[in-house]
């Protein structure tokens, strides 16, 4: 089977560098443009089963990479949220910064022994955990010839993707996932998937043109 495993495209809150985690953001002009050019550049594939997260920039964005003919091959699954990044959400890396320096620092320097500040708040461990199930939910019943589209954020693709890898998550921001970026994983089972495919947005951005995202 074949997973294109993708992010949502831009938000605003994105573009001015804001931790959303769960807050339900839509995307900007921007983003939805790169949704429609992903949708261009899959147009002519084979897409059987499409399952994303259920916040309004996952779910446009599938919308957008399906369009009409295949928008009933949509589905959705809450393991594919966002981290919640509780008290964080809403706040520029600046202002974490001020108030969390510590975690913050840790954040960037081992993303695997942060649990986010605040009710709800979630760890990279807890992400993976939910996400990894949702995937394999998502594969069910899939055959050898079969593609699954799936639409998710940052950190559930970087969690997801660091597993496939065998990268242990302290390793998370050792590569990227940009706005609609494609990631093309192969393989006869969920446990057995290969990176084909890995950060692939040339739909919308040229080769040495993607800019590194800021709230990190």
């Amino acid at each position: 089977m074949k997973i294109l495993l993708a992010r949502h495209g831009e938000t605003p809150w994105n573009a001015e560098g804001r931790y959303q985690g769960q807050v339900d953001i839509p995307l900007s002009d921007l983003g939805i443009a790169q949704a429609t050019a992903l949708g261009e550049r899959l147009m002519s594939l084979r897409i059987d089963r499409a399952v994303a997260s259920p916040l309004a920039r996952a779910t446009r964005t599938a919308q957008l990479a399906l369009g009409v003919a295949r928008a009933s091959r949509l589905g959705f699954d809450d393991g594919f949220l966002e981290i919640a990044h509780g008290e964080w959400e809403g706040l520029l890396a600046s202002e974490i910064a001020e108030r969390d320096p510590q975690r913050l620092r840790a954040w960037r320097e081992a993303p695997d022994t942060v649990l986010m500040p605040g009710a709800g708040g979630e760890s990279l461990q807890m992400v993976l955990d939910r996400a990894w199930v949702a995937l394999a939910r998502a594969c069910e019943g899939l055959g050898a010839e079969d593609t699954l589209l799936v639409v998710a954020h940052d950190a559930v693709n970087r969690v997801l993707l660091a597993r496939i890898l065998g990268l242990p998550l302290t390793r998370l921001w050792s590569f990227r996932q940009a706005p609609t970026t494609l990631n093309l994983l192969e393989g006869p089972d969920v446990d057995s998937l290969e990176v084909v495919r890995l950060n692939d947005c040339a739909h919308h951005t040229p080769f040495f043109g993607e800019a590194k995202h800021r709230a990190l």
